[in-house]
């Protein structure tokens, strides 16, 4: 395992708009649960020790196809769920060993990696951070200092 943490968001879920519960509970449409399941057979070889994830559902459910390959439960933190401030959030990822994948929200992951760029990360490729979009984030000396990005499986 490199020294480097995953930061997935979470698989294409339902409509926003057309949803009326609580959000927080708004699952992956089938898309998305195709897409969970390709992020766990490219993850599962890494063996990740520890899956996180924001407690919505979505989130969850994008974790849980790698959890049930690997035999390991998804943890849920509120410093992944949407809205959460980005310091937040960063501290949170910065506490997380090697090799922990972590799942997230399209206004998480983008605001963390902006603060990241700010302090030095080198974005090797252009930052996708579309639904189902994985990005690795080395780390040197405890500090990210580079984020590689793999698209959303189609």
């Amino acid at each position: 395992m490199t020294n480097s943490i995953f930061l997935v968001r979470h698989a294409k879920a339902g409509s926003r708009a057309a949803w009326t519960e609580d959000d927080a509970l708004r699952p992956l449409v089938e898309e998305g649960r195709e897409q969970a399941r390709v992020i766990a057979s490219r993850l599962a070889p890494l063996h990740p020790e520890r899956l996180v994830s924001s407690p919505y559902l979505r989130c969850r459910q994008t974790l849980e196809p790698l959890g049930e390959l690997l035999s390991v439960t998804v943890e849920t933190t509120d410093a992944l769920r949407e809205g959460v401030d980005t310091d937040t959030a960063l501290a949170f990822l910065e506490g997380l060993a090697d090799g922990t994948v972590a799942c997230s929200h399209g206004d998480v992951i983008p605001a963390v990696l902006k603060r990241l760029e700010w302090h030095g990360l080198d974005i090797v490729d252009w930052p996708d951070t579309r639904k189902g979009s994985v990005c690795r984030l080395e780390r040197h000396d405890g500090r990210f200092v580079r984020a590689h990005f793999s698209p959303p499986p189609r």
